[in-house]
């Protein structure tokens, strides 16, 4: 994909800031002109239609779903390495807390497009008139391109997740630039526009990485509160982790894919309608 020369400072679209308990102190990056904006922003030109392969959900004939290969569904162990002892430090220029009015909160997903998990997350978003934010796999998207049809669809942003989840500060430059890449390609060529939003798999960035996610035009997002829940610590766990931690500009980490995500389905349920009874305004995220 081509370079985006005009937006060699879109990693300063938000703003970094310290989560008590959660992260270590980051510096505050503001965009240009003013305040982070958190609507819903309008696409930049109009997608492509639906090609006639690509499924409006993972179900296959007759009803039955598909069942995708076994390793699309290998666990991503030690998904936050920023979570814990021995955690490394959150890279200043990444965004973990977002700066926006009063009590919004911002839900993200990892790993997908998943046949089972991501249509269920889908659905509970979709009954509670929330919009998230899907980080997604460029391997995953190939094999499933009806669901991120469907993502976007219902107002969801999609950011990229690399195509095969490495860890990006293990990788040469060059190798780093085709894992995000081909991923943003590919979402280009079913969506109609590319992603401007990157997470690095394991939470890991360092300054050659961040430079080709700006080079690439996508502003890198980590997270506030981590729901563990790729730990897989039963659902009332991953639920209390959530409303333990939830704070005004929090982005929440979870997962759609990358595992067995029922337990995350089972939160997801319990905990949203008692967060929107607490007053917070769930919102995709926008650079």
């Amino acid at each position: 994909m081509a370079s985006d020369k005009r937006t060699p400072t879109r990693r300063r679209f938000l703003q970094a800031a310290v989560v008590a308990g959660v992260l270590a102190a980051g510096r505050a990056l503001l965009p240009r002109g003013g305040a982070l904006e958190t609507g819903d922003p309008p696409r930049a030109r109009p997608r492509p239609p639906r090609p006639p392969d690509a499924p409006a959900s993972a179900a296959g004939p007759g009803g039955a779903a598909h069942t995708p290969e076994p390793y699309r569904l290998r666990p991503m162990a030690g998904e936050t390495s920023r979570s814990g002892p021995g955690a490394s430090p959150p890279h200043p220029d990444v965004a973990f807390h977002l700066a926006g009015a009063h009590r919004e909160i911002f839900l993200t997903f990892d790993d997908g497009p998943h046949p089972r998990y991501t249509p269920a997350v889908l659905r509970i978003l979709r009954r509670h008139g929330v919009r998230a934010t899907f980080f997604v796999i460029g391997e995953n998207v190939a094999e499933f391109p009806g669901l991120l049809w469907d993502i976007a669809d219902g107002g969801h942003a999609v950011g990229n997740h690399t195509w095969t989840h490495p860890q990006l500060t293990t990788l040469a430059p060059d190798a780093v630039r085709w894992e995000l890449g081909r991923t943003s390609r590919l979402i280009e060529d079913i969506l109609g526009t590319a992603p401007d939003l990157a997470r690095a798999p394991y939470g890991e960035w360092d300054d050659s990485s961040l430079d080709i996610c700006n080079d690439l035009g996508m502003s890198p997002v980590g997270w506030a509160i981590d729901s563990q829940d790729w730990t897989l610590p039963g659902a009332g766990t991953i639920a209390y982790t959530v409303l333990e931690a939830m704070h005004p500009g929090a982005i929440v980490l979870s997962h759609d894919g990358g595992g067995r995500r029922r337990q995350t389905v089972e939160a997801l349920e319990w905990y949203l309608p008692r967060l929107l009874a607490e007053g917070y305004r769930p919102l995709r995220i926008r650079p």
